[in-house]
């Protein structure tokens, strides 16, 4: 028994040590702090309106919270995950922290017991990297839902300038006459209100783009940025706009479609190919065994 307790809490020092010796490389590799410039600033002055500012500073939790955030400079990439998400109520940036750090403490103490070797230490980065990739997935559907319709979204607003009117009220019109807001939808709607709250066209344009973060929406609002600037026709390069988007959007098929037979030969050899080799082979072995042996 007391050799048991003794094992336990050895492997309990050896995870804690890991776990020191994984913030401590961490934040050897950290990027050094750069000299802070006047928007730093006044982003820190902001601060205390984060969600950040709900950690409790007088916890043992919430110190080992403040020092991974500041640690590993997590709160930046943090927001830019929330605010790729669209910024919904759930989950906040400290929430994807507090995961985080629950996932990289949690999963190698269960790897611990129920493996029982040294082989836990690797799962500690791993855990912490899992809510990011969770995060990370929602993010990139949420970008693929927005590309869907991107292209028609072009098109119907192409048309509707063509008519005379500016691309705001083009914008507006194509969210009233959507049965159901896509997320696309839902984030003109969201650039059309921060317009109407006295943000500029051009900011309201590149908070869109900000937001979103798709490359294709980028170069769109940078058409429309560079046709109030110039004065240039927006009907003509919405409509070209839209049929490279469509011209990409051809190739890029093409390139899953070549790359399919590739991809479907694991799935053949591993599961395909065994069973049907099995399915022929089984009548002929089963003979074989009740036959005592092959006959020649």
């Amino acid at each position: 028994m007391f050799d048991q307790m003794k094992e336990v809490g050895l492997m309990i020092s050896l995870g804690a040590g890991s776990f020191a010796v994984f913030m401590l490389v961490m934040r050897l590799f950290a990027p050094e702090d750069a000299p802070l410039s006047v928007s730093d600033i006044e982003a820190k002055r902001m601060k205390a309106t984060s969600s950040f500012s709900s950690i409790k500073q007088d916890t043992m939790w919430g110190k080992l919270c403040l020092y991974i955030l500041e640690a590993f400079k997590l709160e930046k990439p943090l927001e830019e995950q929330h605010l790729l998400l669209g910024s919904p109520a759930t989950p906040q940036p400290v929430t994807i922290l507090y995961q985080k750090i629950l996932w990289a403490i949690l999963l190698p103490i269960l790897v611990l017991l129920v493996l029982k070797n040294f082989l836990f230490v690797i799962f500690i980065p791993l855990g912490f990297y899992i809510p990011t990739a969770l995060v990370n997935s929602k993010i990139q559907k949420r970008q693929r839902d927005m590309l869907g319709n991107f292209s028609t979204t072009v098109d119907l607003a192409a048309l509707i300038i063509e008519s005379g009117l500016d691309y705001m009220t083009a914008f507006d019109r194509i969210i009233r006459i959507a049965k159901e807001k896509t997320v696309l939808e839902e984030e003109l709607d969201k650039m059309l209100n921060e317009v109407k709250l006295g943000y500029s066209r051009r900011e309201a344009l590149e908070r869109l783009a900000n937001r979103t973060g798709v490359q294709e929406i980028r170069s769109f609002v940078g058409l429309i940025i560079q046709s109030d600037e110039l004065g240039t026709s927006l009907v003509d390069l919405l409509r070209n706009f839209s049929i490279d988007l469509r011209f990409r959007r051809m190739n890029k098929a093409e390139k899953l479609a070549a790359q399919a037979s590739t991809k479907m030969l694991v799935p053949l050899f591993l599961f395909i190919f065994p069973t049907v080799f099995i399915l022929i082979l089984a009548p002929m072995l089963k003979d074989i065994i009740s036959s005592g042996g092959v006959g020649f």
